[in-house]
């Protein structure tokens, strides 16, 4: 992956903010942090029944609550759902809530990152994302689920601030980049250890983001 990539994010990320929503005609597009702080008007919009199309751009995040809410509305909606640049984490769930999920045209380079606790295997991944089991992901990294499995130390844990239990630099990361014949797709798990150089992902084989069901055609 071309090193650019993870100095662009960066310098995106320095200015995330919370989300931030803009009608344009029949899309929806919803940039920032998916905190939770804007998902009743998100709602409302989706409720009007004029948009068709939530276009993500660059959203570095959120916490699993936001990203399941979002994920409701979207589905409950109906409708489809574009990345534009980079959609990281919380947004990654959201966005694949869409009817259909697609990435963007244009000459941006287009970044989706799905947390994973840890690296997953090739049979993991020909399933993790597909429909059914698309709705089970955020739960894993919920506070309630965190708390659950820590038995008697739920107490101490639940007594301060609810964290969700993801790191935004740790997932499986789908791009695709604009070239004179097309975009190329590639694919990388991304351990959190390379910060803000996603050079240093590892590359996924066979990990077509199509067959895994992340893109729709």
């Amino acid at each position: 992956m071309p090193s650019f990539f993870g100095w662009a994010l960066f310098c995106a990320c320095l200015a995330c903010s919370a989300a931030e929503l803009e009608l344009q005609g029949s899309r929806l597009v919803v940039s920032g942090m998916l905190d939770g702080t804007a998902i009743k008007t998100f709602t409302e919009h989706l409720g009007k029944g004029t948009v068709r199309t939530v276009v993500f751009e660059d959203s570095f995040g959120g916490t699993a609550e936001a990203a399941g809410a979002f994920a409701d509305a979207i589905r409950a909606s109906g409708v489809e759902t574009e990345i534009r640049g980079q959609c990281m984490a919380a947004c990654a769930y959201a966005f694949l809530a869409g009817k259909t999920h697609r990435f963007g045209d244009g000459f941006q380079v287009n970044g989706v990152l799905l947390p994973v606790a840890a690296r997953p295997t090739a049979s993991e991944l020909a399933v993790r994302w597909r429909t059914g089991e698309t709705r089970k992901t955020p739960t894993e990294f919920s506070p309630a689920a965190v708390t659950a499995s820590t038995g008697p130390a739920t107490t101490e844990v639940s007594a301060g601030p609810a964290k969700d239990n993801w790191q935004p630099d740790h997932g499986v990361l789908f791009t695709a980049s604009p070239t004179l014949f097309g975009r190329i797709y590639n694919t990388f798990y991304c351990d959190g250890t390379q910060g803000r150089d996603f050079s240093k992902c590892e590359r996924l084989s066979d990990a077509d983001p199509f067959k895994l069901g992340v893109l729709t055609p």
